[in-house]
């Protein structure tokens, strides 16, 4: 009997509904009813079925009185989340603020930065208007590279070095095994500007009354340099440094395990030991020494560098052939290991 009056009621109800209204309820109807008879333990809507309630809750009125899987605030909820899904979508798509700089700008940036320690970003814009790059002064001071203030803002090592190559030199010392198993010390004394051996010496036990007599046979009378390199090895003590401030000459020692700040000293080091050292075996210091003389003239009268322009430190003159009866022959250096061509007439 109750089933038959709600039936009834139902009919009555049905027929005072507009045509629309019956479609729409009977495609709510149906939907839900093929989500529920979905072959699953519990019923799962899809990104399908959340859309379909949003768009109807929209264009229905009546949408929360057929709606029996959910309820309606679940559906707000959807709603605003998808509100939430298309604006953040919608703000991604949109360029927002100023236009990034390219990769190029940036490395141009920093690259001015690090080759020019004084110079800060007004510096920098001006250069980088001269080269037809439009950007601005803000944006260049926000991707240069904050540097400190102070000793350690001054100009490079580097810099200092190629500014008064003119009025460098350097000494240092290696050392040297002989056949004896015994450590021999070569101290020497290199010039900056066109990298000539000034002095060297050969000892196996130097101490400071040594050092310190090599230096005045270094610069004898006023040939001294304005400034001496040298490293923080325990043999250059205060004493040494003392003399050498003495003598007018302003001492610069590197900073600890950094040879690179000594360059022109080590280089002339490796060469020693690549074009002289590794193809002998030296017997006592008297031997080493006169090696080392003869390698030190060739070094300076006729080993061409690249630094020079491939000129040896001495001007090594240019000397063109005068006539077909001369031909190149080769003179020995440093018994043979290494040779100087000339030109002359005997074949």
């Amino acid at each position: 009997m109750n089933r038959l009056l709600r039936g009834v009621i139902f009919a009555l109800h049905a027929s005072l509904k507009s045509r629309c209204d019956l479609i729409i309820e009977n495609l709510v109807l149906r939907q839900q009813l093929s989500t529920l008879k979905a072959e699953r333990p519990r019923p799962r809507l899809t990104t399908v079925d959340r859309l379909f309630w949003v768009m109807l809750r929209r264009i229905w009125s009546r949408w929360a009185s057929a709606l029996i899987i959910v309820k309606p605030e679940t559906v707000i909820n959807w709603h605003r989340a998808g509100f939430k899904t298309y604006w953040r979508w919608k703000s991604k798509t949109k360029r927002r603020g100023r236009p990034r700089i390219t990769r190029e700008i940036r490395e141009l940036v920093h690259r001015m930065g690090q080759e020019n320690p004084t110079w800060g970003a007004p510096r920098i814009h001006a250069e980088l208007l001269k080269l037809g790059f439009d950007v601005s002064e803000r944006t260049i001071s926000r991707y240069l590279c904050k540097r400190p203030s102070g000793r350690n803002a001054r100009q490079s090592w580097k810099t200092f070095l190629h500014n008064h190559r003119e009025a460098i030199a350097a000494m240092d010392f290696f050392t040297v095994p002989t056949a004896t198993f015994r450590a021999l010390y070569v101290f020497f004394v290199i010039h900056h500007d066109r990298r000539r051996t000034l002095h060297f010496s050969v000892s196996a036990s130097p101490d400071t009354e040594y050092i310190i007599q090599q230096l005045r046979e270094a610069f004898p009378y006023d040939s001294a340099p304005r400034y001496l390199i040298l490293d923080r090895d325990t043999k250059f003590s205060r004493k040494v440094r003392g003399t050498i401030d003495s003598m007018g000459i302003e001492p610069k020692q590197i900073a600890y395990q950094s040879p690179w700040q000594n360059g022109v000293a080590e280089r002339w080091v490796g060469s020693v030991r690549r074009e002289l050292l590794n193809h002998v075996i030296i017997l006592n210091e008297a031997h080493l020494l006169r090696l080392l003389k003869q390698y030190v003239a060739y070094y300076n009268e006729d080993r061409t560098h690249l630094t020079l322009e491939k000129d040896a430190p001495a001007f090594r003159p240019i000397t063109p052939r005068l006539d077909e009866k001369t031909h190149v022959i080769s003179l020995p250096r440093v018994g043979g290991l290494h040779h100087r061509y000339i030109w002359s007439e005997v074949a």
